[in-house]
């Protein structure tokens, strides 16, 4: 009697084992948020490093271009009639940045506004340094490790940013900007300035780069908001601000959408409002940096913008930017934006 009490309890034992084995197998397969096979993974803390890492690999190229013959072409005309302007620059920008992204994360897909004009010379690139961390990013080497699925991962990069001021020796609006969506949701943005030699960065829900500051709140300024707008693709942006927000409105406009962000979060500007069309790797890193700061990039309808790779690469609703008060200013958008349509 008691072999086969002995006997019924192993096999409890061997069939609780068993269940515990079977859970730990699902959930590091299939039945987990992530496989087994760590290929599949990718660090966020990696991607960061990279995307530092590509923006400036470009910037170096943009400085450069800038000390040569530029060769200006047209890629045409916006739909507002603004000539849309590239040069050798961004083509060199973007040989840097794209293929030393994809040498570094060959699973990872990568959204460029330029294309190269020589693949063989591009393919030469080397790959990124993701392991040494510059002192001014110290931080980032105290930032904890966060694994997501490579293929939920799309980077997009604009190789420079603010063409037509670059053609004209407005640097200060210069940049070049990568930016890591996951699942559609931008989650790291990086800025970088060439001819300031200033990177600035965010990593949502973790933190930014030193230079962003968190600007003190003033809620009176809704009665007389700092409104900033494109310099070079206006629209009639500046009737539709004041229309908006009201006569006390100040309007100053600007180049680079990235720019344009920047000191918003800064605390430069209260508003970044944009009524023309506007591609994505214009607002990706921008809105991934809003974030980190509590602020809030929408369309004109207030829905947040979709940056998977298979999405449209236009916002064509407007934009509103904000660090305060978004629904405020949102709530005056509707009847103006529907004026333009």
């Amino acid at each position: 009697m008691n072999f086969g009490g002995t006997l019924r309890l192993n096999k409890f034992a061997c069939f609780t084992l068993v269940f515990v084995l079977f859970v730990i197998i699902y959930w590091r397969s299939g039945g987990s948020a992530y496989p087994s096979d760590q290929s599949d993974l990718i660090n966020l803390r990696t991607l960061l490093m990279g995307a530092i890492r590509a923006a400036e690999r470009g910037g170096v190229q943009v400085q450069a271009g800038a000390h040569q013959d530029l060769n200006i072409q047209s890629k045409g005309k916006t739909k507002e009639g603004a000539n849309d302007v590239v040069t050798d620059a961004d083509y060199a920008s973007h040989c840097a940045m794209y293929y030393s992204l994809l040498k570094t994360f060959p699973k990872v897909t990568v959204v460029s506004e330029e294309h190269s004009k020589d693949d063989h010379k591009c393919m030469e690139q080397e790959p990124l340094d993701v392991e040494t961390v510059a002192p001014e990013n110290d931080l980032i080497r105290f930032l904890n490790d966060e694994m997501v699925l490579t293929r939920d991962v799309t980077i997009w990069i604009d190789p420079l940013d603010a063409t037509q001021e670059y053609t004209e020796g407005l640097y200060k609006y210069v940049t070049t900007m990568a930016c890591v969506a996951v699942r559609g949701v931008p989650i790291i943005g990086v800025i970088h300035y060439p001819f300031a030699k200033k990177t600035v960065w965010g990593w949502v829900t973790k933190t930014s780069s030193n230079n962003l500051v968190m600007n003190k709140h003033f809620p009176d300024h809704i009665h007389h908001p700092r409104v900033v707008v494109s310099r070079s693709h206006p629209g009639n942006v500046e009737q539709v601000a004041k229309n908006a927000f009201g006569p006390n409105t100040t309007v100053t406009s600007a180049a680079g959408a990235g720019y344009k962000v920047t000191e918003v979060v800064n605390g430069t500007y209260d508003v970044y409002l944009h009524v023309t069309a506007i591609k994505k790797w214009d607002i990706c890193a921008g809105d991934a940096i809003a974030k980190t700061k509590l602020g809030k990039m929408t369309n004109s309808k207030g829905e947040l913008i979709n940056y998977a790779a298979d999405s449209p690469v236009k916002v064509t609703d407007g934009l509103l930017v904000t660090l305060n008060d978004h629904d405020y200013y949102l709530s005056k958008m509707p009847t103006v934006m529907a004026g333009l349509h």
